[in-house]
């Protein structure tokens, strides 16, 4: 299931990932993210190498209970790069009032 992580006290979107019963079930038990790696085909523990956990403070679930909201308090950068989120590229910016 896809999910969207934010972090809770900036509303920032960290990153997307997907989980599994498994993952699902592990984050519920130890309050911290854990996904499925669809690549890899193995379980990932957010952080487990890096030390960026993510603490979770809820979990939210869309209308059509297909995709995840977890808003969680970082322990670093959420993306692979070093960035605070994996979302720091603009394809298309803010458009200007006067455009």
């Amino acid at each position: 299931m896809p999910t969207i992580v934010i972090d809770d006290r900036t509303k920032q979107v960290l990153m997307m990932a997907y989980v599994n019963e498994e993952s699902f079930n592990l984050s519920l038990k130890t309050r911290q993210t854990w996904f499925w790696s669809r690549s890899r085909k193995e379980l990932w523990h957010k952080g487990a190498t890096s030390g960026n956990t993510q603490q979770i403070v809820s979990i939210d679930i869309d209308c059509d209970e297909d995709t995840l909201l977890m808003k969680v308090i970082p322990a670093g950068p959420a993306c692979h790069t070093g960035h605070t989120s994996c979302f720091y590229r603009t394809i298309l910016p803010v458009a200007n009032e006067e455009e």
